[in-house]
């Protein structure tokens, strides 16, 4: 019988090929699911399995993997070094200690190193878990051939060199989210991971504010900038980020059951709206906009036209309480910013058109555009670099956890309590309907921004469905009970009959 730190720890969601399955057996009124267990001992693989039921007492809808004490033991020290790794390489992609302190420049390679450690753990253990590399998932297979189709635009690059060292970057991207899929298999783990980026949004979004409010302007004394470089250098890809956050942040308050974490996640969301008020992003603010209405149509119901009108009087609201330099910056769309983007966008597809096959190789549109610029559009970035074969992959990539998350969506939202993994379902989903729409005025389709997105999701899918009890709330530890009455009456039933059979 496992131990309850046993029981506690997570169990692989994909079992072993080389596992044993042993089931347990039920009557069909019973409301306890077949189990397939961890590898069996060596006294359970010498005793006779006991006589099955016949098939109309069976239930074969849903299974739950439990691990043996010797499996769940080995996940735990295997895929804790390498989550600890997939954390690390998170805070230093997402904080970058370096530029917030002088003093620590000797880490300026520190994300490079702890991938590489993180890489090391992960592949042998991995391999000695579950005998491959990965878990077969689908979107492990279209972010491997967005990666094949980067590589295939190499030697048709008007600088193959660039796009050389492009591909090498993505394919850290890629690694990375590999990695990720396989290694958070519980809703601890993701939540941890989750409130870690969404930590990294809040400290960016009052960064943000207080430069604005302090008159610490960049960009010809207009607009912000970043606290920290990389990923948030620019406003418009920081108004990215926050988008992607605010839902998570409100799906997270939704769905806490304690009225103290309620107030940090609104408070939370709140700060992050500020941070995307101080970019003056009107890439963000439409995407934010769409976000806005999606989760207002989902969580409506049969009263949309309230829950409609409470979005659009938030996002009214925003503009409102805005500075008027903010609005007369979302009224223009002829100003010099929005006119070149007009003219890289015209200029990406004929480039796209031009170069259908493999594009002109990732990194090399700026070579091709007519201000030495890039495409500020991500899915014409795709299309233009890698081809249009490219393009409806990168497509399926954002399409592919929208399904899965749509789907967990379903299966969660019966009930009239709604479980947390409910509000995470769809907090996740307005973050990539967020990323969709604001990703059409940036440059960022082969950056973090869609990877996490797309792990986060994929990962929430496979922890719920590794969960016997649907109803289960996410945030609640894993319960393997089985009750023992009724599986112990229909086991002396089976053996009454095979008795009378002999």
């Amino acid at each position: 019988m496992p131990t309850k730190s046993e029981l506690l720890d997570y169990e692989p969601v994909t079992p072993s090929p080389r596992a044993g399955r042993a089931q347990l057996v039920e009557a069909t009124n019973d409301s306890s699911r077949i189990r397939p267990l961890g590898r069996p001992t060596l006294n359970a693989i010498s005793q006779k399995p006991p006589m099955p039921l016949p098939i109309a007492a069976r239930d074969d809808s849903s299974q739950e993997a439990q691990p043996s004490a010797t499996s769940a033991s080995l996940l735990r020290r295997g895929h804790t070094l390498s989550y600890a790794g997939i954390f690390t390489f998170t805070f230093l992609v997402y904080f970058r200690p370096y530029e917030l302190f002088p003093s620590l420049a000797w880490l300026s390679r520190s994300a490079l190193v702890v991938a590489v450690l993180t890489l090391a753990f992960f592949i042998p253990t991995q391999l000695g878990l579950e005998n491959r590399i990965t878990a077969r998932l689908l979107e492990v297979k279209i972010a491997l051939a967005l990666l094949f189709t980067a590589l295939l635009s190499v030697p048709f690059a008007l600088e193959p060199t660039t796009a050389f060292q492009t591909v090498v970057e993505f394919f850290k991207v890629i690694a990375i989210f590999i990695v990720t899929l396989n290694v958070v298999r519980t809703e601890k783990r993701l939540r941890r991971l989750l409130q870690l980026v969404l930590l990294s949004g809040c400290v960016l979004s009052f960064a943000a504010f207080s430069d604005y409010a302090q008159g610490n302007l960049a960009l010809q004394g207009r607009r912000i900038a970043g606290l920290i470089g990389g990923l948030f250098s620019n406003p418009n890809d920081l108004a990215l980020h926050l988008v992607t956050m605010i839902p998570i942040s409100l799906a997270l308050g939704f769905g806490s059951r304690r009225q103290l974490k309620k107030a940090f996640y609104l408070i939370c969301s709140f700060l992050l709206m500020l941070g995307l008020l101080a970019t003056f992003s009107r890439g963000g603010f439409i995407g934010f906009s769409f976000m806005i209405a999606f989760l207002a149509g989902k969580m409506a119901r049969r009263h949309r036209l309230i829950f409609g009108g409470l979005a659009l009087t938030l996002v009214l609201a925003v503009v409102a309480l805005a500075p008027a330099s903010y609005r007369s910056r979302l009224a223009t769309t002829s100003d010099d910013s929005a006119v070149a983007r007009t003219d890289e966008l015209k200029r990406s597809v004929l480039v796209a058109a031009r170069h259908p096959l493999f594009g002109v190789g990732m990194g090399n549109y700026i070579l091709y555009s007519n201000s030495n610029k890039a495409t500020h559009n991500a899915f014409t970035q795709v299309a233009a670099e890698l081809g249009l074969t490219a393009f409806f992959i990168y497509l399926w990539f954002l399409i592919s956890p929208f399904k899965r998350l749509r789907r967990l969506e379903q299966a969660t939202g019966k009930d009239k309590q709604k479980p947390p993994v409910y509000y995470l379902a769809l907090g996740l989903q307005a973050s990539l309907i967020g990323y969709a729409v604001a990703s059409f005025f940036a440059s960022v389709a082969f950056l973090w921004y869609a990877y996490y997105l797309a792990a986060f999701s994929v990962c929430l899918s496979r922890i719920y469905s590794s969960l016997d009890d649907r109803n289960l709330p996410l945030n609640s530890k894993p319960r393997f009970r089985v009750q023992v009455k009724h599986n112990a009456t229909a086991i002396r039933s089976s053996e009454r009959v095979a008795t009378a059979g002999n």
